[in-house]
């Protein structure tokens, strides 16, 4: 302490923070429960490691050290309880004497006595010797005036010690000593505290007439001391802004005001008109987070008091305010408080009460709080069902007046558009779709019924509209008070296939043993009893077209029409031809067409043509002649079929369509063939590229778009003189067409008697030619120029159309590799994933090998991360290779020669990674021929581990060493070796043995 006397420190407060939760160690390791102890341990070790104290001391170490103390703890304790407190506090203020000790070392001898209490406290002795508790609160209060070197500590280490006695305790002991701090209760927030937990901890003692007697009135909370508080509280804020949490003395004041019955009183006159007038951001962020603290306290009544005045109004304005980087964002914290009051609270009105109320702080009619919230997840079935029905009211009849909305600074200098009640109704409608959208993804426990009234109600509202009232469909029982427009419906529509696609990867909902089951299976988009979630709202979409009481936004014409009907009667004929062999296949094929035939209500003409083909492609599938073709190898399965239409969907422009395609193929992955995956992985083969049907489709609507290009370009060109534009076309073709020109231009110059010699000047003067034989002239020299500049436009249109055609191509290999990454984490135990190895390898050797453009780069940044994590470093790998094995230990020996051939090292480690997960596979198989050696202690940690070193599970070890000595030889051989350090030092690391 004397060496610590004379340093300056920055920041006191810190110091002792630290010093005392450094105590706080000391007293934990001394407590009998082993887990406390070693949890203080451990927080002792890295309080020390932080500040750079210990570097070589060991967990193992510290825990035997303990051990031993803990053995002679019983009899420490028994020589400790035997001191007497006071003698112990007597030498704690003898050796720091404040009144003789040099001024230099105030600080240290302060220091000393704070932390000599501390100590007394911590023990729990000190409430039980009346004595030493009264010279420990005289000793406090005298180092309160030294807040130079302590601050505050003092003052509330009184308070925590205040709040600890028995309440006979504080009435025969502390009350006459701490009444001198009691009766200035509204000089400082400190001793405000103390009187606000003195009242709430001993309300038998400090009654309203001892109170009167105290400060001159019977409550805390009142016109009078309204003022006093409000500085009080502001104080308070700043002190506390550091630390960004609500100073005690403010929610102790709530609590008080509520049991005084003056809630209001405190809320309306201390807070919004006090508090909130502060132009102070500490004080605004303390009214901010007492509102956050107050949600669990109040009553309903007090909840609607609350959420609709002025704090609630300053938080939205800075939330708003806050959406870029500068500030204090407050509005995750906020999200908090809610989460926490909603998860404790078991009263579904109040709950409701909250979310109501966050949800119509609007600015311009969007609500502030975000519509993808998750705390709904704890709201109680009662109160999300009163939710949802309360959102979809204000969907239909926007209630703008129960909204608190405001506007932003720049929308305050253009009122005129921000007060448009339509574009608020818009926004308000936007929030509430995402919203409920939201409420079918989270997390929330939710019934089957109120997932299928969401969806319903956002297909209806996306995709129809009501004529009239009519009880017969829920969705028309009500007209919206405001028309949607096309932007509502386009924006609806949007949401609602974002709801399609949770739908058809929801776990089944409910708590019968059938959903159970189904669970436990991994079944994913259908309901308790087996439905699909989609094949139910097209029943529902049948229904709404075949009703006379609404109308489709976009009507369909007769040929739609059938087409619909003809999906949904191939559906029900899939569904009465299934069976458990048959279950995958019909399962399939009934999503595709359900995705698509949906998708029919959004653009119908895209879809038409999709569907017809589908529909065809489904009949064959599924027609008798397949089944008897079963038997040849030639004809591809059903597998196969689904493959190829959904590479032709991934190949649509449509983004809908892709993600049709790929929550099929999630679908499909479990009966992926060997056929199949290879007709995926043929997309990335450069040799079948020319002859891919797929990049055909890709390309179509680029090569209608760049035809009339051509033509307006052509067109253009006709009518351009500009020089510039020939002189650049005769640079880039100059060495192709300069002879064929060349002879093209003397042809027309001698038909015009011209000189014979191309290089020489004229050799005639003007006289020679007429005027109407330089006019022909002059018009075959421009036509000739014409049609030349006709083939540099058709070349340059041709160089834009490949390049073009190179782009769309990469991102249909992109579209796919998203397949790919899609059956290795799904079906990471199938052994198909070793197909897949060696093709995303050559993959990755292309593209390092190929133009470093924006699109390759990223494309090969895509194709490694799916190779390192969804491949070697996925934690799920095939265990039945038995059967396998000698392919893939031949496979192992490829990639480690590739690796070795190659000359680019980066190359180099993607073969050789990949090579030490095959090994990882290998020796996680177990092999039947060799059986695991058998430890006598296999409960010993250490001895598993030698277990599993020495099990070599499928892995031929002495076949594998022969390839990496290989290799390794190379390396040390050859000067400019493929293979590094860091890749032996994987396989050594990884693979001991």
């Amino acid at each position: 302490e004397e060496r610590g006397g004379g340093a300056a420190v920055s920041d006191p407060r810190g110091v002792l923070r630290q010093g005392r939760a450094f105590l706080d160690f000391f007293w934990d390791i001394a407590k009998p429960e082993q887990e406390v102890r070693l949890a203080a341990t451990e927080n002792l070790l890295r309080h020390l490691r932080e500040g750079r104290k210990l570097n070589q001391i060991k967990l193992n170490e510290m825990e035997e050290l303990q051990n031993y103390l803990f053995n002679l703890s019983p009899q420490v304790l028994q020589s400790f309880e035997k001191i007497p407190l006071c003698s112990i506090l007597e030498q704690i203020k003898e050796k720091h004497n404040l009144e003789k000790v040099k001024k230099k070392l105030v600080r240290s001898a302060a220091f000393g006595n704070f932390f000599g209490v501390m100590a007394l406290f911590q023990s729990g002795r000190l409430v039980k010797d009346r004595k030493a508790l009264l010279e420990s609160i005289q000793l406090l209060q005298q180092l309160t005036n030294h807040q130079t070197h302590l601050r505050d500590l003092p003052r509330k280490t009184l308070i925590d010690i205040t709040s600890e006695v028995p309440e006979s305790v504080f009435e025969e002991v502390l009350f006459d000593i701490l009444q001198g701090d009691l009766s200035s209760a509204f000089t400082s927030p400190e001793n405000l505290h103390l009187l606000l937990v003195g009242m709430q901890k001993f309300p038998g003692v400090l009654k309203p007439k001892k109170l009167k007697k105290l400060f001159g009135s019977p409550t805390v909370v009142n016109k009078e001391n309204i003022p006093r508080l409000v500085e009080l509280l502001k104080s308070a804020a700043k002190s506390e802004k550091e630390d960004k949490k609500l100073p005690s003395v403010v929610f102790d004041l709530l609590q008080v005001a509520l049991k005084e019955g003056a809630f209001e009183l405190f809320w309306n006159e201390v807070v919004e008109n006090g508090l909130l007038k502060e132009k102070s951001g500490p004080v605004s962020s303390m009214c901010y987070r007492l509102l956050g603290s107050a949600l669990p306290v109040l009553s309903l009544e007090q909840l609607q008091v609350v959420l609709k005045g002025k704090v609630m109004l300053h938080y939205g304005e800075h939330v708003v305010a806050t959406q870029f980087p500068q500030g204090h964002k407050f509005a995750a914290e906020m999200e908090g408080y809610i989460d926490k009051f909603l998860s404790d609270c078991d009263d579904p009105d109040r709950q409701l009460a909250v979310v109501m109320g966050f949800s119509t702080l609007t600015h311009q009619g969007k609500p502030v709080w975000l519509s993808a919230s998750r705390v709904v997840r704890h709201l109680q079935a009662v109160a999300l069902q009163k939710y949802v029905d309360w959102l979809k009211d204000m969907f239909l009849r926007p209630d703008l007046d129960c909204c608190l909305d405001f506007l932003g600074n720049r929308q305050k200098q253009n009122r005129e558009n921000a007060a448009r009640a339509q574009h608020k109704v818009a926004r308000l409608r936007r929030w509430i779709i995402h919203r409920l959208v939201n409420i079918t993804e989270s997390a929330v426990r939710k019934e089957e019924s109120l997932v299928m009234d969401v969806a319903r109600f956002c297909f209806f509202h996306a995709f129809f509209v009501a004529k009239k009232k009519t009880p017969q469909i829920g969705e028309a029982s009500v007209l919206p008070s405001e028309p949607l427009d096309e932007q509502d419906h386009t924006e609806t529509e949007n949401y609602f296939f974002g709801l399609l696609h949770t739908l058809n990867t929801l776990p089944v909902l409910g708590d019968t043993a059938k959903a159970a089951a189904l669970r436990e299976k991994h079944v994913h988009g259908v309901t308790a009893d087996g439905k699909p979630w989609i094949f139910l709202l097209a029943e529902y979409a049948n229904k709404l077209l075949s009703s006379e009481h609404v109308k489709a936004v976009k009507p369909f014409t007769e040929e739609q029409r059938d087409i619909w009907e003809r999906t949904l009667q191939s559906v029900k004929n899939l569904q009465k031809k299934e069976n458990k062999s048959d279950s995958a296949k019909v399962g399939a094929f009934q999503q595709l067409l359900l995705s698509v035939a949906i998708y029919l209500f959004k653009n119908q003409s895209e879809t038409v043509d999709v569907l017809s083909d589908l529909l065809n492609c489904t009949e064959r599938a599924f027609s008798k002649e397949a089944k008897k073709k079963k038997t040849d190898n030639s004809e591809p399965g059903w597998v196969e079929v689904m493959v190829e239409i959904l590479l032709s969907l991934l190949a649509q422009p449509s983004l809908l369509l892709r993600r049709i395609s790929k929550s099929v193929f999630v679908w499909i992955c479990p009966n992926l063939t060997k056929r199949g995956l290879q007709l995926i992985l043929d997309v990335f083969d450069p040799n079948q590229e020319e002859n891919e049907e797929s990049a055909v489709v890709v390309m179509e609507e680029s090569n209608k778009k760049t035809k009339s290009a051509k033509n307006t370009d052509e067109e253009g060109s006709e009518d351009s003189s500009d020089e510039d534009d020939t002189d650049s076309g005769d640079e880039e073709t100059s060495e192709e067409v300069d002879d064929d020109f060349r002879s093209q231009l003397m042809s027309v110059l001698q038909a015009g008697k011209a000189s014979v010699c191309f290089h020489c000047l004229p050799s005639y003067s003007d006289e020679e030619l007429d005027d109407e034989a330089m006019m022909a002239l002059d018009k075959n020299i421009s036509a000739l120029f014409a049609e030349q500049q006709k083939r540099i436009q058709a070349k340059k249109d041709e160089k834009d159309r490949m390049r073009k055609e190179k782009i769309l191509r990469r991102d249909f290999k992109a579209k796919v590799l998203d397949l790919i990454d899609v059956f290795l984490m799904k079906q990471a135990e199938n052994p198909l994933v070793f197909d897949i190895i060696e093709p995303l390898l050559q993959l990755i050797e292309q593209c390092m090998s190929s133009d470093s453009d924006k699109q390759e780069v990223d494309f090969l940044r895509k194709t490694a991360t799916i190779f390192k994590n969804s491949l070697c470093r996925n934690k799920q790998y095939c265990r039945t290779v038995q059967a396998l094995q000698d392919d893939v230990h031949a496979l192992v020996q490829r990639l480690v020669k590739k690796a070795c051939k190659h000359t680019d090292s980066a190359v180099a480690l993607y073969y050789f990674s990949a090579s030490l997960y095959l090994l990882k596979v290998l020796k996680g198989n177990t092999s039947s021929a060799v059986p695991p050696p058998q430890l006598e202690k296999q409960n010993d940690s250490r001895a598993k581990q030698a277990c599993q070193l020495l099990n070599p599970g499928c892995l031929d070890v002495k076949r594998v060493a022969v390839t990496y000595r290989q290799a390794l030889t190379q390396f040390f051989s050859k000067r400019n070796s493929p293979l590094t350090c860091s890749m032996f030092h994987d396989l050594f690391k990884r693979f001991p043995v």
